[in-house]
């Protein structure tokens, strides 16, 4: 009989194969009936879990991330460091954000100190670097959003983008406003693209035509949002709403409309994306779209070990974990 997998739990539970994983794990946010419904299934199938083979093991995950400085990065971290502490790993992190970053020097470096896995978080990483990890490292490799085009080889982690547009875009239409503007990070990113596609998504069904001169697309930063925002508030048709496509976007909104004298959410209604702890220190703290950074990382680190485990490398797995809309102060009913 073929040994059973997380995904025969998952199917037997009627949960999602990341929900088994955090019961495994250990996570808390897990309903008692549900870890009760998981525990039952892996009681019932055989399911045991699979660590990786004890040689060659270094103990080293490295995560490999564009920036370090943002309130988004600092949960990613720590929810890699305390799931690669749960397997028995050590995490490396290393930015790749410094301007004397060489990707090839860094693949030697790893290369002579030696790694278990690898988890990269670069937003704009082309799929030439990509390839130069995998094959000059020739270890189990994870991608976690936001990246490039996705490599179906590759194994990914990431949120459901388009699920989030959507529900960030559909909650300010239900607030009665219709000229919303949309503020996302580089085209040439698939979280972008997928953010986007759900805000004209949210138009459609709502039978209302997004107007393009109100959508902006740059980075996920400050910078980028508080000139974006700049523009967008000058327009003599400005927009009664922002969706922005990261948190850091929107409070660049917020500076922007500071400057300005525009009240939010009394003139304009502000919505960001990531649910990072910046929401809280901003006035009116921020409505945004949850994206589960800790779990992102749990999952991206649990595929490493299963991955050691099967003595393979990238097994082109896709987990999206779900987005949630997180209400606060920061929307209110179109003025007017």
């Amino acid at each position: 009989m073929p040994r059973p997998t997380l995904s025969d739990v998952a199917a037997a539970a009627g949960v999602s194969v990341p929900t088994v994983s955090k019961v495994l794990s250990g996570k808390k946010h897990v309903s008692a009936a549900t870890r009760g419904k998981v525990l039952e299934a892996v009681r019932a199938s055989g399911y045991k879990a699979l660590r990786p083979p004890s040689a060659p093991q270094v103990g080293l995950v490295d995560l490999l991330i564009d920036g370090l400085g943002s309130p988004w990065a600092e949960v990613l971290v720590k929810g890699a460091e305390q799931a690669a502490a749960r397997w028995g790993f050590s995490l490396v992190v290393t930015s790749s954000a410094r301007a004397d970053f060489d990707l090839r020097r860094w693949i030697g470096m790893v290369r002579k100190r030696g790694t278990d896995g690898i988890v990269l978080v670069l937003s704009r990483a082309n799929q030439d670097e990509i390839a130069a990890v995998e094959e000059l490292l020739r270890v189990p490799l994870v991608l976690l959003d936001p990246v490039g085009k996705r490599d179906p080889r590759l194994s990914t982690v990431g949120a459901t983008n388009w699920s989030g547009g959507v529900m960030a875009t559909t909650h300010l239409l239900e607030l009665g406003h219709e000229r919303i503007g949309f503020i996302g990070g580089p085209l040439d990113t698939q979280c972008t693209l997928d953010r986007y596609e759900g805000y004209l998504a949210a138009h459609r069904t709502f039978g209302v035509e997004p107007q393009a001169h109100l959508t902006r697309f740059g980075d996920f930063q400050v910078s980028g949002g508080k000139t974006f925002g700049a523009e967008l508030l000058d327009h003599p048709d400005r927009p009664t709403a922002i969706f922005a496509g990261s948190d850091l976007q929107a409070a660049g909104v917020y500076q922007a409309a500071t400057e300005r004298g525009i009240r939010i959410p009394e003139e304009v209604s502000v919505v960001g994306f990531d649910d990072s702890p910046l929401c809280e220190m901003l006035s009116p703290p921020l409505t945004t779209v949850r994206q589960p950074l800790d779990d992102m990382a749990n999952e991206a680190v649990r595929l490493i070990t299963e991955e050691l485990a099967h003595r393979r490398g990238s097994a082109g797995t896709r987990i999206e974990l779900a987005t949630t809309l997180i209400v606060r102060g920061s929307a209110t009913r179109r003025p007017g």
